[in-house]
């Protein structure tokens, strides 16, 4: 550990350390509000009797938080809406203190709203089936043995769904957690349509009167939205390494910068997002691709001629930029592409930290001659030759030396994390991914 590095520890605050650890992370906070909300509601319908109790059990009212929670869960991650909340964040002129500004950035964080809303409408609908179990037990006609039965399958995949979401497993097993949240979430949707028609049918109501008929069409059309947009595009793949491609589309969409698209090489298979590289005035878009896992190894080792495009352009972390009248960059290896796009738009004065290995013979000269036209005395940092570099050294050496506002990092978790808190615990505004999906 340098010297410099230590200091990290010592000038800092430890109050702010402590408040701005990656464990009291935005994104953990608005999952914790989500819960102190819902069990504020619980505590206050147990004194007031909204729930009923053992035999009588209110299901309507249950029911009604469990559909709420759901909802939130499954409309905060829709593509629009994401984009419409970037839009909304990003209205703060530079002019505005920079503590709103520092808040306002952290808008990509609304997956806590995603994770509590989920895991809290599990537990209510838990809730629901536990109460209709009761009611049934006391004598009760009603709900029907159907209606028990769907609601039992949907609390069981709905618990599969958040057990695979935990941290620990996701990473470990993340690519049958990604099949888990589609065909069992598209499992779960039907269950919910068959549960509310048959709770319709035994109370005897009009299915199309009921609040949880229109709330479940807007949920069927937020999750079908993505799929409608589906197609298969051309791509055209240039190989600098074995280690990175770029692939280039051409196919009527140039997207903005600091978005993303997901492809995959089958249409229901594995998707990956990549971070867009539009160039000013030139159609269509570049995507950077190293080999980090078997999938990249796979698409870099036998590059394809198409490949599926699904959703639409979606903002990313980077977008946040234009909160700030100036920023540090920091990227490793192919982080350097979602900063790329920014750097070609000019949009917002900035400092580039770019760390990788071999730049020139893993991504070429064309790319690395581009990033240099593109940004004045950038630091390209090459690991082979230089070493490991003490990224949140050298942050804060470019905050101090360009005067910037704020830092913007795109590279592992490990390190993201720890420049991240670095700079905040110094009162700097800093921003990077938090691998919430």
């Amino acid at each position: 550990m340098t010297s410099e590095t230590r200091s990290f520890e010592t000038d800092a605050p430890k109050w702010r350390r402590i408040t701005r650890h990656p464990a009291l992370m935005e994104y953990r906070r608005l999952a914790t509000l989500v819960a102190i909300a819902n069990l504020t509601v619980f505590v206050l319908g147990l004194q007031s009797g909204r729930w009923g109790g053992f035999g009588a059990f209110h299901l309507q009212a249950i029911a009604d938080m469990a559909l709420i929670n759901l909802s939130l869960g499954i409309l905060i991650r829709q593509q629009r809406v994401v984009n419409a909340l970037f839009w909304l964040a990003t209205r703060l002129p530079t002019s505005a203190p920079l503590w709103m500004r520092w808040g306002a950035g952290k808008v990509f964080h609304f997956g806590g709203l995603h994770s509590g809303g989920t895991v809290a409408g599990t537990i209510w609908f838990g809730f629901l089936l536990f109460a209709m179990g009761a009611n049934r037990l006391s004598g009760a006609a009603l709900p029907s043995d159907l209606t028990l039965g769907l609601s039992g399958a949907m609390v069981l995949l709905m618990s599969m769904m958040v057990i695979s979401a935990i941290g620990p497993i996701r990473a470990k097993f993340h690519n049958t957690f990604e099949k888990i949240h589609r065909f069992v979430g598209w499992t779960v949707l039907g269950l919910f349509w068959a549960q509310t028609v048959s709770i319709t049918r035994d109370m005897g109501a009009d299915l199309t009167a009921t609040p949880a008929f229109w709330m479940l069409c807007l949920i069927t059309l937020s999750i079908a939205s993505p799929w409608l947009t589906l197609k298969k595009v051309d791509v055209e793949i240039v190989k600098p390494s074995n280690h990175a491609v770029l692939a280039r589309f051409n196919y009527g969409d140039t997207p903005f910068a600091g978005s993303s698209n997901a492809i995959s090489l089958t249409p229901f298979g594995e998707y990956h997002s990549f971070a867009n590289i539009p160039a000013p005035g030139e159609p269509g878009y570049r995507l950077a691709i190293s080999r980090a896992g078997d999938w990249t190894g796979r698409f870099i080792d036998n590059p394809p001629s198409k490949v599926w495009v699904k959703g639409i352009t979606t903002s990313g972390v980077a977008r946040i930029e234009v909160l700030f009248k100036k920023v540090v960059y920091i990227g490793t290896g192919s982080g350097i592409g979602p900063i790329l796009p920014h750097l070609l738009k000019g949009e917002v004065p900035n400092k580039l930290v770019w760390s990788t290995r071999s730049p020139r013979e893993t991504y070429g000269d064309a790319l690395v001659d581009e990033i240099e036209g593109s940004t004045e005395n950038p630091v390209i940092w090459d690991t082979v030759t230089q070493g490991k570099p003490d990224l949140s050294t050298l942050a804060l050496q470019a905050v101090r030396e360009s005067g910037a506002e704020a830092v913007i990092v795109i590279s592992n978790q490990k390190l993201t994390r720890k420049v991240v808190h670095d700079m905040e615990a110094l009162g700097i505004p800093a921003y990077g991914a938090i691998w919430d999906s």
